[in-house]
């Protein structure tokens, strides 16, 4: 699967019963090789005006690794509600591995080989955060919401560092981003130096809304 994903550069495209999945994009590799794994793939597919997820679960065997191929161009709360479903399904499963993770596979621009996310432990909650907790929440154009304030992503690092002590912070998005858009701010999000004592980032939960 390298060799092909190499072969065809920036293109990205992976081929599965003469559909294609147009991959993410990053320049950095988390994970380089998942052994023991099942694909399942997110195809992109277009009715009338209407954009759906046509999702191909058929190899999702539950004591394997999991790795979500998802067509960049899908709207991020379509594919979040496909995914819970998959880890409920996961979860449920009498023949699930306590070992076994949940991967989005993406390619590495700069190698230019397939890598992988891991987001096994992250709960989505398609809600707005409650009033109490401290969230930066990031739109489709690359701007962050922060109370009444709206600035630049570039912005976030700053911010972050005048937060209070013992903060807890949390991330939210917007549910019409692109798929392709939210892994662009997970490595965004990566990125950030936690440099104020007692301040973390909760990267156990994910807003979406």
């Amino acid at each position: 699967m390298k060799k092909i994903v190499a072969a065809l550069l920036f293109s990205v495209l992976i081929s599965c019963h003469d559909k294609e999945v147009l991959l993410s994009q990053a320049n950095e590799t988390v994970v380089a090789d998942v052994k023991d794994h099942s694909p399942i793939y997110f195809f992109f597919k277009t009715e009338e005006k209407d954009t759906l997820v046509d999702v191909n679960r058929n190899n999702s065997i539950s004591s394997t690794n999991w790795l979500f191929n998802i067509d960049k161009r899908l709207p991020l709360r379509k594919v979040i509600l496909e995914i819970k479903k998959l880890q409920s399904k996961k979860a449920s499963s009498m023949h699930k591995s306590e070992t076994s993770e949940n991967y989005f596979a993406y390619t590495d621009t700069v190698k230019k080989t397939m890598a992988f996310l891991p987001f096994t432990k992250i709960h989505y909650k398609l809600e707005k955060p409650d009033f109490n907790i401290v969230y930066f929440h990031l739109d489709r154009n690359d701007l962050v919401h922060y109370n009444e304030l709206v600035f630049s992503k570039n912005q976030l690092q700053e911010f972050v560092d005048k937060l209070p002590m013992h903060s807890r912070i949390y991330f939210s998005f917007d549910k019409g981003m692109s798929f392709g858009k939210y892994i662009e701010y997970k490595f965004f999000i990566k990125k950030l130096e936690i440099k104020q004592k007692g301040v973390s980032i909760n990267k156990k939960r994910e807003y979406i809304y």
